[in-house]
């Protein structure tokens, strides 16, 4: 029986383009592989090959019968409730319980003289390997556990999928999985919608997980607590990377082999040059003509045999060399993307852009007071169901409430939600961006120069864009006009660690407003802001950080009438 997940050179197309060329990793049981690369250059494809969702158009790929996958986009159907998940994710531990019960019986009425005894012994003995592997005995525990480390213990087991919110069905997918117990597990951005507490129960699953676990994550911390190895998928001089180690470990290593790999462009590239200049200077048919001199003619028909010879040699050696030179030539590293928005957030008039009092959603959020100064960078905590979300929707115009809520009314909001949705799947990223920034702003600020998508992804149809992609599209659209207040929800998730690190900085220098939902550990731990932590439904307790003075400026209140 086959133990292991393996791509063997596999190549796989999508509209035209190869989305991976002759890729191979094995991954075996123990081992935890982390595949990293930027956003489009094939991680959740490689990650639907080594789950059986997509075949590839050339070379193999290996898998055990039971494979559990974590979607970035989820499969359940919206009628069906939390208490038919989880049931259905326990059914193949309790037919395993099942089997062995049947094995037992079989065995038991076996005589120790029959010649079937013997494999009936076996039969008995992997079955009972099979059930403690899962740990079939401790399946409801296991389940209690589960769902309440990743605060769905709350939730009625009769309620439908549809009423829940992005983030519970995503964590729900996660629970079914663990609780399945499969042989393999194969996971694209497992860490969306967790909050710290439930990420560190995710590593403590992952790091004793006995199987087969392959994923893909924006987490850095993740990547360095949980993986004993890494694919890059990015382009690379030699093909896709393998390196044994943490993400934090591999950093530099990557840096170096960028660095070499110029540094050997560059070289072949001056010697092509070199070559070339010698065939021409030295082929008679190819170097200009001029007359000779008197001098010169005196003899050439003496020497004229000896040196078209030699002439003759040298071109033929040139142009081997030259012919050889070119035939080993490295391709040229393409551009790295990098994040050039001048300004994410602008400046506005000194004083409060938004202040909130006595805000309440009923059952989801309760914020006695909030102030947003202008230039105020904030951070926004708190477990899973505090309220996060809805509290940058109450800022953001979009969710009711009551209380009080008062807004410069000359600063411009812009708000990016966690699901990242476009309306006309079927045009290109680079018409939705003029569509919605407009033709003057996209003259002055064109797609392709914001560092998030190269010029072939902005002539992709957005439906055939990676989630990641489809992001950074969400940011180039935010980044086109800068508001004087950012509001963003989990802004890192879909996003590569390299695209993460440059917002960040982005953010930091940004001369106007940010406000942060996230639960990005490092970027937490890096946060020169004010955090404001929400403790859940009953009541925030805010954290002392960094904040501007307070200073009196015009706002005018908005009468928004309690939802």
């Amino acid at each position: 029986m086959n133990d292991h997940l393996l791509m063997d050179a596999v190549t796989y197309l999508a509209g035209g383009r190869r989305i991976l060329d002759g890729v191979s990793l094995r991954v075996g049981p123990g081992q935890r592989t982390g595949i990293i690369g930027e956003n489009g250059t094939g991680k959740s494809t490689a990650l639907k090959l080594l789950a059986g969702v997509i075949d590839p158009h050339s070379g193999r790929v290996e898998r055990p019968a039971d494979v559990g996958y974590l979607a970035q986009e989820l499969p359940f159907e919206p009628d069906a409730t939390l208490g038919e998940v989880v049931a259905d994710a326990l059914r193949t531990v309790r037919e395993t319980l099942e089997r062995l019960d049947a094995a037992a019986e079989h065995l038991a009425g076996v005589p120790a003289d029959d010649p079937g005894h013997a494999a009936a012994s076996e039969a008995y003995a992997e079955r009972l390997a099979e059930a403690q592997r899962v740990d079939a005995w401790a399946a409801d525990r296991r389940a209690a556990r589960v769902l309440r480390s990743l605060t769905l213990d709350t939730v009625p087991a009769d309620r439908p999928l549809r009423t829940l919110s992005g983030g519970q069905r995503g964590r729900l997918a996660l629970a079914a999985l663990l609780l399945r117990q499969p042989a393999a597990l194969v996971l694209d951005e497992p860490t969306n919608h967790l909050d710290e507490a439930a990420v560190a129960f995710l590593e403590e699953q992952l790091r004793v997980f006995p199987g087969v676990l392959v994923l893909a994550s924006h987490d850095r911390a993740l990547l360095d607590a949980v993986c004993t190895g890494l694919v890059d998928l990015d382009p690379a001089a030699a093909g896709p990377v393998a390196f044994g180690g943490g993400y934090s470990a591999y950093i530099g290593h990557k840096r170096a082999a960028r660095q070499r790999w110029e540094q050997r462009h560059r070289e072949e590239q001056e010697e092509i040059y070199r070559l070339a200049r010698i065939v021409v200077d030295t082929d008679p048919a190819l170097a200009p003509a001029r007359d000779r001199r008197d001098s010169e003619k005196m003899g050439y028909g003496h020497r004229a045999g000896r040196v078209q010879n030699q002439v003759a040699r040298r071109v033929r050696d040139a142009r081997r060399r030259l012919e050889d030179a070119v035939l080993r030539q490295v391709a040229a590293p393409p551009p790295p993307l990098r994040l050039t928005a001048p300004d994410v957030a602008l400046p506005a008039s000194d004083g409060p852009l938004v202040e909130l009092s006595d805000i309440e959603v009923p059952g989801r959020l309760r914020v006695p007071r909030l102030t947003v100064e202008a230039g105020e960078k904030l951070l926004i905590t708190g477990p899973n169901g505090a309220g996060k979300s809805t509290l940058l929707g109450v800022i953001a115009g979009e969710v009711e409430f009551a209380g009080h809520l008062r807004r410069d009314p000359d600063a411009a909001v812009s708000y990016l939600a966690q699901d990242t949705v476009f309306e006309r799947p079927d045009r290109s990223a680079e018409q939705i961006y003029l569509d919605t920034v407009g033709e003057h702003a996209a003259e002055r600020v064109p797609l392709t120069a914001l560092g998030l998508l190269t010029p072939r992804e902005a002539g992709v149809p957005v439906g055939e864009l990676s989630v990641g992609q489809r992001r950074r599209l969400a940011l180039a659209l935010l980044f086109a006009r800068p508001p004087h207040l950012l509001l963003l929800d989990e802004p890192t998730n879909h996003l590569s660690p390299t695209l993460v690190d440059e917002l960040e900085d982005a953010f930091a220098r940004a001369p106007g407003a940010i406000v942060v939902a996230g639960h990005d550990r490092l970027m937490r731990s890096r946060w020169q802001g004010r955090v404001f932590a929400l403790d859940g439904p009953g009541g925030p307790a805010e954290a002392a950080g960094p904040r501007p003075s307070d200073r009196p400026g015009g706002s005018a209140e908005l009468p928004i009438p309690a939802g």
